[in-house]
């Protein structure tokens, strides 16, 4: 995504130290610098194994880009595809005691807590554990918040100009037929929670109107601003895609006021069995600098301010970063909601999400 770009400039990283543990069952806490680590890394060898949610093959690169600027000699191979198939191919490397992947990096944060139970993960805290915000970790530091995510309204201004997108029930006018695109809500559990929250205080009067205006329906989730930002596609508006914080010329974006959206801490964890444990100790320490968390947006930590002209995660209005994952661990209530909504709209259509935004 565009917004790593920025990554690159990075010229040092913050060195926190912090506590040892104070007795057994305690995390492994992490205090050495990152020059330390880098050398632990350097002597490890391989290449570190990253597994991160998404629905488009190139959208981390910027973040491998950065970090093997920031530590040569240590390569990553970062992929991408989505958390609900990505978390399967977890439990199929478990059952099998052949673990190769080092670092994940998941949307489906009811997993962590059932794979801490299991003694899967490796209970680390890396650089920068204290300062997470305590409802976006495990106390054992098996698992973390790495960045928080979020689906914002979007309207192309060039394709509908004069109109100000800031409410859901705004996508009911004759004015937006035919030119909304919306992700299939029963193929991504993100948006699937966002319709919910939607219905729950507009009530389904709202999606049958909405219906009404005909919209698009796609895989992924940056398939609709893909498709909004090109010139020779119709449609101009959606709320569930993630342009990110950064200008983009023709964009307007923001968050609708008249119900809640969906904002998650995309949560991550080192497998205890990681063939390469230093070089994903320093991966996941990277990720969770101020350096870095100020260029994706919302942080997970309590000491990097939000991004200009926001609040703090937790003074948004109209969201709460910690539904999504307790509405996630409630499996059954997700999938008669997903079925729910498969039986007004049809089972999803069309090329993988990871592979329709091209």
């Amino acid at each position: 995504m565009p917004l790593f770009a920025a990554l690159l400039l990075l010229s040092r990283l913050l060195c926190d130290c912090i506590a040892q543990p104070d007795g057994p069952g305690t995390a492994g806490v992490e205090t050495r610098t990152f020059d330390e680590m880098y050398e632990a890394a350097k002597k490890e060898g391989g290449v570190v194994t990253v597994w991160h949610g998404g629905d488009e093959p190139a959208q981390r690169n910027g973040l491998k880009e950065a970090f093997e600027s920031r530590f040569p000699g240590i390569k990553v191979n970062i992929t991408v595809d989505v958390s609900k198939y990505l978390d399967g191919r977890v439990d199929e490397q478990l059952a099998a005691r052949a673990v190769y992947v080092d670092n994940i990096i998941l949307q489906t944060l009811h997993d962590f807590p059932r794979w801490e139970k299991q003694g899967a993960l490796l209970n680390y805290a890396p650089l920068g554990f204290e300062q997470i915000y305590p409802e976006f970790k495990a106390s054992s530091a098996a698992w973390y918040g790495i960045g928080v995510f979020s689906w914002m309204n979007v309207l192309g201004t060039n394709k509908l100009p004069n109109r100000t997108f800031t409410t859901f029930e705004e996508l009911t006018h004759p004015g937006y037929k035919d030119k909304i695109v919306l992700t299939w809500p029963n193929d991504d559990d993100a948006v699937l929670f966002t319709f919910h929250l939607i219905l729950e205080k507009l009530g389904k009067g709202w999606f049958d109107r909405l219906l009404q205006n005909n919209p698009r329906w796609v895989r992924g989730t940056e398939t609709p601003l893909t498709m909004i930002i090109q010139a020779n596609d119709s449609v101009a508006a959606s709320f569930t895609t993630a342009p990110g914080f950064d200008a983009i010329p023709g964009i307007q974006f923001g968050f609708c006021t008249d119900a809640n959206f969906t904002s998650w801490p995309q949560t991550g964890a080192i497998l205890k069995d990681a063939p390469h444990p230093e070089s994903a100790k320093l991966f996941h320490s990277f990720m969770l600098t101020p350096e870095y968390q100020k260029v994706i947006g919302w942080s997970v930590r309590k000491d990097v301010p939000p991004p200009t002209g926001f609040p703090n995660i937790f003074d948004v209005p109209n969201t709460d970063p910690t539904a999504f994952g307790l509405w996630m661990a409630d499996r059954p209530n997700v999938e008669r909601t997903r079925l729910r909504f498969e039986d007004m709209l049809g089972t999803p259509q069309g090329p993988s999400p990871l592979f329709d935004g091209q």
